[in-house]
């Protein structure tokens, strides 16, 4: 007679956000305690991106992968702010690059202030991270956080160099988003592992389920530029069309349309034409695009949900797979 394994627990968002409430609290408070500055532009800009709230996700789960692991201190804080702040960093200089004027259903810091204070406060973030990095006196966790800022650059670079390339292949694709997505995430979860004093291999688990569940979670937003509510995703929808971003669902288009469509849609990639976004989107439902889509970003949550098989199961372990499950099920 077999066995029949009884599933792992799975905690829903709601349920996680509760579990994690204390800590987050905790990160918030430390978060606006550190972005104070003695310029006052400094503070006006950073609290406007940073009020601005989001899922924080990223800190979320440097506290969620150190419970996991065991119990949360001082450090798991500290770290997860430091995430946070090299992430809205990211953000300001995104922004300005992409020349966005929408995030989070807010004006983007560059379209109310400028570019040039958008990418010196973002500069400031860095550096404040770097500070905190430096209190918490870990050879590790600064090698870690040098090397993932160092890959998020490069990330920046790559994609910037297939900006209206309408040749960007999947596999290119993919390196931009382990670059600008993925790897802060598997910083993230790491380093709240390494924080609870996790042997190597554990880290090693943490990290795989966070380098997964950013891919999912990037795949999953590349889906619901094409398909969500604009006043639920918090931009404007078919930016990454205007950007000249050729993102998988446009992508799987190309690759598998005849060539007098393919052709059409390479034309709008190189010109960012988003008034053709209704063409787009139908060459994309024609060929499946979302589907494929959806599916790629499915196969990396559950890569990441078993990145976590044989780690000791506890209310953390549920939340992190209910953070895989969110990640691509969510609608904005």
């Amino acid at each position: 007679m077999s066995v029949v394994e009884s599933p792992r627990p799975v905690l829903a968002l709601s349920h996680i956000q509760s579990l994690a409430a204390p800590d987050m609290a905790a990160v918030d408070a430390l978060i606006r305690a550190r972005l104070a500055s003695d310029v006052v532009l400094i503070n006006q800009i950073a609290d406007h991106i940073i009020s601005a709230g989001g899922k924080r996700l990223r800190p979320m789960l440097v506290v969620l992968a150190g419970r996991a692991c065991g119990p949360a201190i001082a450090d798991h804080h500290q770290l997860a702010a430091i995430i946070e702040f090299i992430h809205t960093s990211t953000l300001l200089h995104d922004d300005v690059v992409d020349e966005s004027d929408l995030r989070r259903g807010r004006s983007t810091a560059n379209a109310l202030w400028g570019n040039a204070p958008s990418v010196l406060v973002g500069d400031f973030l860095y550096s404040r991270s770097f500070q905190l990095m430096v209190e918490l006196n870990r050879m590790e966790v600064m090698r870690i956080l040098a090397d993932t800022t160092n890959r998020i650059a490069e990330g920046e670079v790559l994609q910037l160099l297939h900006v209206h390339n309408p040749d960007t292949d999947e596999a290119t694709y993919l390196r931009v988003i382990e670059r600008k997505t993925a790897v802060l995430f598997a910083a993230g979860t790491q380093l709240g592992a390494l924080a609870s004093g996790a042997d190597p291999a554990t880290q090693r688990q943490l990290y795989d389920y966070g380098m997964n569940l950013g891919y999912a979670f990037q795949i999953a937003d590349d889906v619901l530029d094409y398909t969500a509510d604009a006043a639920d995703l918090g931009k404007n929808l078919g930016d990454d069309l205007a950007e000249g971003k050729a993102t998988l669902p446009l992508i799987h288009a190309i690759r598998q349309s005849d060539s007098i469509i393919a052709n059409r849609l390479r034309d709008i990639v190189r010109s960012g034409d988003a008034d053709a976004m209704p063409e787009v989107l139908t060459a994309i439902r024609a060929t499946g695009g979302l589907e494929y889509s959806q599916r790629r970003a499915s196969e990396y949550a559950a890569s990441a949900e078993q990145a976590l098989d044989g780690l000791p199961e506890n209310d953390a372990m549920a939340a992190l797979r209910g953070l895989a499950r969110y990640a691509v099920e969510r609608r904005h």
